[in-house]
């Protein structure tokens, strides 16, 4: 018998404040341009669109204390965190559209306190083409974007790493991180120290999508019973992507991402969603906001047919 399908909460969290390239504050409003309203109310999901997260304006400062625009970054993850520990504790299914990937330090501050109130474990699939691992001493150019993983494991400047009633929100060895093809110089050795699980490239290359997925979700099932899925555009290779603000050739082809995306669903371990790092003004007609509904389609059991116990035989 299939589950029945969540109630899902549509947050968008315009800003591209922690991010070195302006456009990803449309992120969420091309997303519900693309129909991802739509598109889960015909998969059987209960939709409310809880408007957009409201913070200041991107300043486009220069970077001070090793960061860029910190304070207002910190004041951004404050009001996400606070819009989805809402929606979790309504029952729903929060779908968190950014924005950059700064804002993923406010979902896991969310879902840190939840987890931890309701006697849940917590894991994360980290769907993205950068490891994200940053520090101010590693950083070449102090953008939050590219520090939440290593804030929500508990490095970082305390106005973040301390939005959460514990220090790290989420253990290392909780998070596993698949499509990763660009880490900085002094990034590597910190990803290497960290207890991260890493499924780059070249791993995904040799084992196919299908094994990586599968070792995947094994290792997070057997360490959390709440996944949280947070998904960069830039994971996607940039042939079918472009918009996003960082495009890093050689990632996941269509069916890659789609079989990916798949075995999510198919896993039954998702409970919330984060979209980030879509650039409409860098992408072509809307494509790549189309693609990501797409892909959450499959998020939410989107099937060609569907299959039997018979190999080869599909069932209505």
């Amino acid at each position: 018998m299939t589950a029945p399908q969540p109630t899902v909460a549509l947050i968008g969290a315009p800003t591209d404040i922690g991010a070195g390239r302006r456009g990803a504050s449309m992120g969420p409003e091309a997303l519900r341009v693309a129909g991802l309203d739509k598109s889960l109310r015909r998969l059987g999901c209960d939709v409310r669109d809880r408007g957009n997260v409201a913070g200041p304006i991107n300043p486009e400062g220069l970077r001070a204390d090793g960061y860029r625009h910190l304070a207002e970054v910190e004041i951004w993850c404050r009001n996400v965190r606070d819009a989805v520990y809402s929606s979790l504790s309504a029952g729903e299914f929060p779908l968190l559209m950014g924005g950059d990937h700064s804002l993923a330090i406010g979902s896991l501050a969310a879902l840190s306190r939840f987890c931890a109130e309701q006697g849940q474990t917590l894991a994360m699939l980290w769907l993205d083409a950068h490891s994200d691992f940053n520090s101010a001493s590693s950083s070449p150019s102090g953008n939050l974007h590219g520090m939440p993983v290593a804030v929500i494991c508990g490095h970082g400047p305390a106005e973040l790493t301390a939005l959460a009633p514990r220090t790290p929100m989420l253990d290392a060895d909780k998070i596993v991180q698949i499509g990763i093809r660009s880490v900085d110089e002094i990034e590597k050795r910190l990803v290497v120290g960290s207890g991260l699980v890493v499924y780059d490239m070249r791993r995904i290359d040799e084992l196919r999508m299908r094994t990586v997925m599968d070792q995947a979700l094994a290792y997070v099932a057997a360490r959390g019973a709440h996944l949280h899925v947070s998904f960069d555009v830039d994971f996607l290779d940039p042939s079918i992507a472009p918009g996003v603000p960082t495009t890093v050739p050689g990632g996941p082809t269509y069916r890659e991402a789609q079989l990916c995306m798949e075995m999510i669903h198919d896993s039954g371990l998702m409970r919330s969603l984060d979209i980030m790092e879509l650039n409409p003004a860098l992408d072509e007609g809307n494509r790549t906001a189309e693609l990501c509904v797409e892909l959450v389609e499959s998020l939410f059991g989107e099937e060609i047919l569907a299959r039997s116990a018979v190999p080869g035989r599909y069932s209505l």
